[in-house]
């Protein structure tokens, strides 16, 4: 099995290192394509009106000036061209991709285009508190990546499926299992913006969020990383709501049947 790795917190983030050990334990032809620099929060984007830099760090391990989406591309297109990878894994991001975070994420996006390109995809990320912030435990991740990872590929993952998976902020034999999860909402008061000024009095923006505890719905990702427990949860690529679309379908139908000649 060829394994591609790649991730957006850049080609020099323990995460990934961390993720291609996770895919070592799977195969021993894992291939690592990941950015130069930090591409946190760019989502599904694409370069499109700068050039792709292409820079081999070592054997099978390569560094992309662009977003996880053109490294990604940059690996089935031209790296790997005469032999695609059969894996896809994104990660392991430093901090989690749950709720909101997915429309959002790097990572997520990575397995997304994976699954764009017809190959399996699974992203990976580890979450942390403010303990473990300097250091996420990227050991939970490692420990229970592989068995994870392996139950995802003999179950199968269905074309045009993604697979989002969040390891909780707890120790390694602390973790209390897995749990299938729904995507999660948080509590949009939380968004703010940390308004400040430079060294010569101008002013510049921070988006943040509030650090306070609100309340997470049972089934989601939120909750089950809050119980401690490891947040598996399929996401589609087709995002057509089709009960809307059904609605509306009856609803444009009518000045079309109105306007036709008697």
């Amino acid at each position: 099995m060829r394994i591609l790795v790649t991730n957006d917190d850049g080609i020099h983030a323990p995460g990934l290192d961390a993720c291609a050990r996770i895919a070592r334990a799977l195969s021993d032809d894992v291939w690592v394509v990941a950015p130069e620099t930090d591409q946190s929060g760019v989502s599904h984007s694409l370069s499109l009106s700068d050039p792709l830099r292409l820079r081999q760090v070592e054997e099978k391990r390569f560094a992309v000036k662009g977003t996880p989406t053109d490294c990604v591309i940059m690996a089935v297109r031209h790296l790997l061209a005469d032999h695609k990878p059969d894996l896809v894994l994104s990660g392991v991001n430093r901090g989690q991709n749950v709720a909101e975070d997915v429309g959002y994420s790097g990572t997520v996006a990575g397995a997304m285009e994976g699954t764009v390109l017809g190959i399996p995809s699974i992203a990976l990320s580890q979450a942390y508190g403010f303990e473990t912030r300097k250091a996420p435990p990227y050991d939970v991740a490692e420990h229970w990546g592989p068995q994870v990872v392996r139950t995802l590929l003999e179950e199968g993952i269905p074309g045009g499926i993604v697979v989002n998976v969040n390891f909780p902020n707890r120790p390694v034999d602390e973790v209390r299992g897995i749990a299938v999860t729904a995507q999660g909402r948080r509590d949009q008061d939380l968004l703010r913006i940390d308004a400040r000024n430079d060294g010569r009095g101008n002013p510049y923006f921070w988006i943040a969020f509030e650090k306070r505890i609100f309340e997470t719905v049972n089934g989601s990702d939120l909750h089950a990383l809050d119980e401690g427990c490891i947040s598996v949860t399929p996401l589609r690529l087709d995002m057509t709501d089709e009960p809307m679309m059904t609605r509306l379908a009856q609803v444009f139908a009518k000045p079309a049947a109105a306007a036709k000649p008697r």
